[in-house]
C-alpha cells in the first residue's frame, strides 16, 4: 500500500471537516462517524506493523513529491522504528478519547469529535515527516484543535490555559523556523536526511541547538518551561487532558529524537549535561511539587513532567557514556547507551497508556461529583469496587510496579545512566520512592477509608462504556509491562542508526 501514510494523515482531517459539515443538530451522526472513522484509522496503522521490515534502519513507507519547487520543499513522509509506534499510539488514544466523551460531551459535539480527529492527522502527519517544513506546518497546526478544545470544552479559566499553552508552544517553534531557514540557506534543502549531513561549525549548531531546545523543551515540557502543563490540565476537558498527556508531549521527545540529535551532534554533546540536570531537576523536584497538590488533575500533571524527564535523560545520557575517536570508532559501554534511548522510547509510549488512563480516572470521578479536589472524596471503593481496581493498577503503574509498563522504560533508563553516571542513576531512580509517595497517598485518600461525604454512598460503579476503555488500557499497560520484546525489536535498529548519527562530529577534522 503505497499511499498508507497519507491515508492515515487525510483521512482523519478530511473526516473532520465532513463531521463539522454534518453539524451539531445531528450529534448521534456525529458520534458515530468519528468513531468509525477513528477505528479505521486504528485498524489501517496497525499494518504500519505488519509490513514493517524491522531488519532494516531505512525509512519505510516513504512518499515524495514536490510542494513547492521553488524553495525545494517536498511533500516527503516515511516511518522508521522510532515514529512507527508514536503513530499507532496516537491513533489507539484517539478511538479511546472519542469513547470517553460519549455521554460526557453535551454541546457543540460535532465539533468536539472533529478537532480530535483533526488533530490526529496531524500529528501523525508530525511523526511521519521527513521535510522540515512539512513537519513544522504539521507541528504549528497541532496546535489549533487543542487550543480550541481547552478554550471551548474547558473548566472555568479555560481562556486563560488556552491561551498560555498557545504561546508557550507557538513562541519555542518560532525558534525552530529560524533556525531551518538558516539551515536551507547553508544548504538549499529541508529534507531531513539533507539536514543530518549538513556541516556545520559548533557556533552554529550550538544556535541551532538551543532554537530546537525551545521548541521541544516547552512540549516534552522540561523544567523551567512546564508551567503552562498543570494549568492546561486542570482545564483542558478529559478527551484533551488524554490527547495532551498521551500524544502531544511525545511530540517533544520525538523532536529531540528526529532533529536535535542527527542535526547538531557536537552541540548536543557539548550541552548534554545542562540537558541531563534540567531532566533530574524535573524528576526529582516536580516529583516533590507533586506530592503536595490538592487537584487530582494537577497532582497527574506534575506526575507527566517528571515521568518525561526520563525521556530526556536516557536521550542526553548517551553522550556520557559512549563517544567516537578519530579513528570513527565508538567507545564506551554501547549496551548502556541502547539502554537509554529505548528505554527513553519506551517509556514515551508506556506514558502514553498511564497518563491517558490516569486522567481518565479521574474523569470518571468527575462526571459523577463534579469535583477534582482530593479533599472531596473517600471511601470510593465502597459504593466503585470495580473502578477502585482499575485505579490501583494504573496507580501503581504509575509509581513503576514491576509488571507494569511504567517500570520497563524507566529501568532501562536508569540501567542506562548508571553507566554514565552512579550519581544520574541515583537521583533518577528516586522517583520510585517519590512517584510511590504521591501516587499512593492519592489513593489512600480518594478510594480508601472512611465515607467522608454523603454524596460518595449514592456512587454508581463504572459503566459498560467506562469499563471497555479501562480494560482495553489496563491490558495495554499490563501487555507492554511483562512484554516489551516486539517493540523493543522494532525499533532497535532505527535507535542504533540515531546512535551513530548522534556521534558522527560534523566538525572539520583537525590536521
Amino acid at each position: 500500500m503505497e499511499s498508507l501514510l497519507s491515508l492515515l494523515i487525510w483521512i482523519p482531517i478530511l473526516g473532520g471537516v465532513a463531521v463539522l459539515a454534518i453539524g451539531n443538530n445531528r450529534s448521534g451522526v456525529s458520534r458515530w462517524i468519528s468513531l468509525a472513522l477513528a477505528i479505521v484509522v486504528f485498524l489501517m496503522s496497525l499494518t504500519l506493523w505488519a509490513g514493517f521490515d524491522a531488519s532494516i534502519a531505512a525509512m519505510q513507507f516513504v512518499e515524495n513529491t514536490p510542494w513547492i519547487s521553488y524553495f525545494n520543499i517536498n511533500y516527503h513522509i516515511g516511518v522508521d522504528g522510532i515514529s512507527m509506534p508514536l503513530i499507532i499510539l496516537t491513533t489507539f488514544s484517539t478511538v479511546i478519547v472519542i469513547i470517553a466523551g460519549w455521554e460526557v460531551i453535551k454541546n457543540r459535539v460535532a465539533e468536539y469529535m472533529a478537532a480530535f480527529l483533526i488533530m490526529e492527522g496531524v500529528i501523525i502527519g508530525v511523526f511521519s515527516s521527513l521535510d522540515a517544513i512539512l513537519f513544522y506546518v504539521f507541528w504549528e497546526a497541532s496546535l489549533i484543535p487543542m487550543l480550541l478544545i481547552i478554550g471551548i470544552w474547558g473548566g472555568q479559566n479555560r481562556v486563560y490555559a488556552a491561551i498560555k499553552f498557545f504561546l508557550y508552544t507557538f513562541l519555542g517553534s518560532v525558534f525552530m523556523l529560524v533556525s531551518l531557514i538558516y539551515m536551507y540557506n547553508q544548504g538549499s534543502s529541508f529534507s531531513l536526511a539533507a539536514l543530518n549531513t549538513l556541516p556545520l561549525s559548533l557556533t552554529e549548531q550550538s544556535w541551532i541547538f538551543w532554537a530546537f531546545f525551545l521548541a521541544f523543551a516547552v512540549k516534552v515540557p522540561m523544567f523551567p518551561v512546564h508551567t503552562w502543563l498543570p494549568d492546561a490540565h486542570v482545564q483542558a476537558p478529559t478527551g484533551g487532558s488524554v490527547i495532551l498527556a498521551a500524544i502531544m508531549l511525545k511530540m517533544g521527545g520525538y523532536g529531540f529524537f528526529r532533529l536535535s540529535l542527527p542535526i547538531t551532534p557536537d552541540a548536543s554533546s557539548e550541552f548534554a549535561t545542562i540537558v541531563i540536570a534540567l531532566s533530574l531537576i524535573a524528576i526529582v523536584y516536580i516529583g516533590f511539587v507533586a506530592l503536595v497538590q490538592k487537584d487530582m488533575k494537577k497532582l497527574i500533571a506534575y506526575s507527566s513532567i517528571s515521568h518525561m524527564g526520563f525521556v530526556t535523560l536516557g536521550l542526553f545520557a548517551l553522550f556520557s557514556i559512549v563517544e567516537m575517536n578519530s579513528d570513527g570508532q565508538i567507545v564506551g559501554a554501547l549496551e548502556g547507551a541502547y539502554l537509554g534511548l529505548e528505554g527513553a522510547m519506551i517509556q514515551m509510549i508506556s506514558h502514553g497508556f498511564i497518563s491517558a488512563a490516569m486522567f481518565l480516572v479521574v474523569g470518571v470521578l468527575y462526571d459523577r461529583l463534579h469535583s477534582r479536589e482530593i479533599s472531596t472524596y473517600g471511601g470510593v471503593i465502597n459504593s466503585m469496587p470495580k473502578f477502585t481496581g482499575f485505579a490501583v493498577l494504573f496507580s501503581l503503574a504509575n509509581a513503576g510496579l514491576p509488571g507494569t509498563s511504567g517500570f520497563v522504560g524507566e529501568f532501562m533508563v536508569i540501567l542506562g545512566s548508571l553507566q554514565a553516571n552512579f550519581w544520574f542513576a541515583f537521583l533518577a531512580a528516586m522517583t520510585l520512592i517519590i512517584g510511590a509517595a504521591y501516587t499512593l497517598w492519592m489513593v489512600k485518600r480518594v478510594f480508601w477509608g472512611p465515607v467522608t461525604n454523603s454524596d460518595i454512598s449514592s456512587l454508581s460503579d463504572i459503566n459498560a462504556r467506562e469499563l471497555f476503555i479501562l480494560a482495553t488500557l489496563a491490558f495495554a499497560v499490563l501487555l507492554l509491562g511483562i512484554y516489551p520484546q516486539p517493540l523493543v525489536e522494532v525499533m532497535h535498529l532505527s535507535i542504533v542508526n540515531l546512535l551513530e548519527q548522534a556521534l558522527t562530529t560534523k566538525l572539520p577534522v583537525p590536521l
